[in-house]
């Protein structure tokens, strides 16, 4: 026996302690089964979840003093001064109508398009959908595939108009036709930062996706294109990230 086989000495020696009895453990050693809760039956079987549509943290209540009190504007819709409006809008929307937003962000929104390339079913689109409307985009364009993830748009895409181009041709036909400029938004040779690049009122700003950015063909059809400063070790932001910083920049500009 070598010295690494020696037991240790005694006052040295741990045994293992049986483990503490808990509310999961009962005493002969065997495991008690879950409690019973909201979301398991007594069977076991996993209830459904409650439908939970645009529910925030930001939600409010019924509109106080019941239906007498409930303001007569034909903006407002009776459902929600009812039953509460946790949907994700601004207060100065609560209680309204869904149409009845829409249109009045239509007499507000910006002159600048928002065109993103969809080929692999990016799931950033979704959040590039959200900042669009955050930012009170004109129009949001899909080029490519029609179908496009829209879970990280949070339902914003009911307020935020939304059309489709089969191809980069298709979608540079149309801006041409509204006398648009196509500013691409990638890392490329060329590109100019866009703190210090042209960045026209009315304009396209045209998005790539996550990993290959945007296509031969997309660039071909730009006016410029811009790029967004770094300062660390990775070559690229996310593709959603950057569209909200460009966004922003275009509304620090021109918002007013």
């Amino acid at each position: 026996m070598t010295a690494a086989d020696a037991p240790l000495p005694p006052e040295e020696s741990h045994p293992p302690e049986p483990p503490p009895l808990t509310a999961e453990r009962s005493p002969a050693g065997a495991p008690e089964p879950p409690p019973l809760t909201a979301e398991r039956s007594p069977a076991g079987a996993p209830e459904p979840p409650p439908p939970t549509p645009e529910h925030t943290t930001h939600g409010v209540g019924p509109w106080p003093g019941g239906p007498e009190g409930w303001p007569a504007d034909p903006e407002f819709d009776p459902e929600l001064l009812a039953h509460g409006d946790t949907r994700n809008v601004i207060d100065r929307y609560r209680y309204w109508r869904m149409d009845a937003i829409v249109a009045d962000l239509d007499v507000r929104r910006h002159p600048f398009h928002v065109a993103i390339e969809n080929w692999q079913h990016d799931m950033n689109i979704g959040s590039i959908v959200r900042s669009a409307n955050a930012f009170l985009a004109d129009t949001v364009h899909i080029i490519g595939r029609r179908r496009w993830n829209k879970r990280g748009a949070m339902v914003t895409d009911r307020y935020q108009h939304v059309v489709h181009h089969e191809d980069v041709a298709a979608f540079a036909a149309w801006a041409a036709s509204e006398t648009l400029p196509v500013i691409a938004v990638d890392n490329v040779d060329g590109s100019v930062p866009v703190d210090r690049a042209d960045l026209p009122e009315r304009c396209v700003l045209l998005f790539g996706q996550e990993g290959p950015g945007l296509s031969s063909e997309a660039l071909a059809a730009a006016s410029g294109i811009v790029e967004i400063t770094q300062y660390g070790s990775t070559r690229s932001i996310n593709a959603s990230a950057a569209a909200a910083v460009v966004m922003y920049e275009w509304c620090r500009r021109h918002a007013g």
